[in-house]
């Protein structure tokens, strides 16, 4: 419901959406990509993997990640999904440069279910992410996150995380994304004072 939603946002927003269920597309983990790959360089796991990544990541602006929590992180599926763009952007898959310059300069958010309503379980998802944004240049924009225990009872969560997550669709693009360093120049606002056209 959670995806539905941001999907909806963004939709309404005029992007072109498409939600992908990774148990549909991607049976295996990661092996050794040393000794796994085919002679012409491929993986050699038979699933629909590549045509995933090459045909519809590569090409994206945006990367909405939708999980449950499992053990206060994100889903083996997720996870072996992240694990296996490794083949492709290693030297040894045939088209790695371009992987790797197609993979970059995303737009990142995600979507998390959960039973538990402790403030801290989602810290290690989080915290994944962010290092997954940083690593490929993506700008992080945002997580929300709907507590249920079945499916369909996020839509009971009085925190309207549904109604969040369709505005993190429709913003998608316009939320500002900040990740400072000692030596980021910054100016002295956070947003711009529309009224005397102060940049931000």
């Amino acid at each position: 419901m959670l995806a539905e939603s941001v999907l909806a946002g963004a939709a309404q927003a005029g992007h072109d959406v498409e939600i992908i269920d990774l148990s549909d597309v991607v049976s295996a983990p990661l092996r050794d990509c040393r000794v796994c790959r085919n002679a012409a360089g491929r993986c050699s796991i038979g699933d629909d993997y590549e045509d995933l990544l090459v045909g519809k990541v590569l090409p994206a602006d945006a990367l909405v990640l939708a999980t449950p929590l499992y053990w206060y992180g994100i889903s083996g599926q997720l996870k072996i999904f992240i694990d296996r763009i490794f083949c492709y952007e290693a030297a040894g898959y045939p088209e790695h440069e371009h992987v790797k310059r197609r993979l970059v300069n995303k737009r990142l958010a995600a979507v998390v279910s959960s039973e538990e309503t402790y403030p801290g379980s989602l810290v290690g998802v989080t915290a994944h992410l962010q290092e997954l944004a940083r690593y490929l240049h993506h700008d992080f924009v945002g997580v929300v996150q709907g507590f249920g225990n079945s499916r369909g009872e996020v839509a009971r969560d009085p925190g309207d995380p549904l109604g969040k997550a369709f505005d993190l669709g429709a913003r998608l693009f316009a939320a500002r994304a900040t990740d400072y360093c000692i030596d980021t120049p910054r100016s002295s606002t956070v947003w711009a004072d529309a009224s005397a056209g102060t940049p931000d």
